[in-house]
């Protein structure tokens, strides 16, 4: 296939570009960074520097997105203007050349808190936890109907979605438009919703950057990984290599017909898959084995807390193992040793 790969110079997007190669498909770059696939960058909310790039492409690989929770409102124009409009830029332009197969890089944060059980209300859906009970310590959420404690679970493609931040609200807008795109021009989108990546070439010094960065960052500057609230936020860490791979199968499950569907079957519509490993770790135990791999110092917890935080989001990635032929293949404590040892990568 002739593949366009949005924000191919990024962390993500750099990883895609390699499988995709090595899987022999052919891939030109779209990303606003000058870079090997980019010659001079160019942005995805410019329509004729798209246009360029869609022309003899079969499908598209879209990663270019600001990314993180955002640090504060002043955000949100960049936010909306990035992943919003860049998105709907990509989407008319793809329709104007033909081009009827999306992989949009999408997020576990569009699902809000994870799926929780009350003993006695059942599935519920606890509401953003309060600045007052953060502050006391009070980490854990409650039942929405009776106030009782409840039980984390797994979130599943079909779950409601309830996104919490300015990054979270773009994602989920993302996912929308590419929708609305499919059902009007019988195209066919695999949204891959990450959960929390991790890996070579990931960057530090940025507000933005994920957890395992911000780890990392400390150590190599040698102080100790601060873990905000108790450590144990649950969440599930997939490395970016297992990422690439699944961004390659869903471009070639598209190719055969549309996901979820026997090959063949007419195109349209959005399918949404779990990117992840399907094994949860705390915080704790992540601050932990990248402090250990990295030869120290011990992570300190904190207690503290940003507003806008879930507590546990973990994945059940079956739709993609059945689906997609997805399976992770690096484990958690290999690829934390391989990440505490990779060079740095300035933002």
């Amino acid at each position: 296939m002739n593949v366009l790969l949005t924000g191919s110079a990024g962390f993500i997007g750099s990883h895609i570009a390699e499988a995709l190669a090595a899987a022999g498909h052919r891939v030109r770059g779209l990303d606003a960074r000058p870079g090997v696939l980019d010659g001079e960058g160019a942005d995805v909310r410019d329509p004729e520097a798209v246009a360029r790039r869609l022309d003899g492409v079969d499908a598209v690989c879209h990663q270019a997105a600001v990314v993180g929770l955002g640090v504060d409102v002043f955000d949100l124009p960049r936010y909306a203007s990035v992943n919003v409009q860049g998105t709907a830029v990509l989407l008319a332009e793809m329709s104007r050349a033909g081009v009827g197969a999306l992989v949009l890089a999408s997020s576990m944060v569009v699902y809000g808190e994870g799926a929780y059980t009350c003993e006695r209300h059942g599935p519920v859906r606890p509401g953003p936890r309060s600045e007052e009970a953060l502050r006391a310590g009070r980490f854990e959420p409650d039942c929405p109907a009776c106030g009782r404690p409840v039980e984390p679970g797994v979130v599943g493609e079909d779950g409601p979605l309830d996104p919490r931040n300015v990054y979270a609200d773009t994602k989920l807008a993302q996912e929308h438009l590419a929708a609305s795109w499919a059902r009007m021009t019988g195209g066919s989108v695999a949204a891959l919703r990450y959960h929390n990546v991790y890996g070579p070439r990931m960057p530090r010094d940025t507000p933005y950057a994920g957890v395992a960065a911000i780890f990392r960052s400390r150590l190599l500057d040698g102080e100790a990984p601060l873990v905000f609230e108790d450590g144990a936020q649950r969440r599930d860490f997939v490395h970016v290599r297992d990422v690439a791979r699944a961004n390659v199968l869903a471009l070639e499950r598209l190719a055969a017909g549309p996901p979820g569907a026997p090959p063949g079957a007419p195109r349209g519509g959005l399918r949404a898959y779990n990117v992840a490993s399907g094994e949860p770790r705390t915080i704790g135990e992540m601050a932990r084995a990248l402090a250990g791999a990295f030869g120290g110092p011990a992570p300190r917890v904190t207690g503290g807390y940003r507003l806008g935080d879930v507590r546990h989001i973990v994945a059940r990635p079956d739709r993609a193992r059945r689906e997609l032929g997805f399976s992770p293949s690096v484990a958690f404590g290999e690829g934390m040793r391989e990440f505490a040892r990779q060079p740095v990568i300035s933002s």
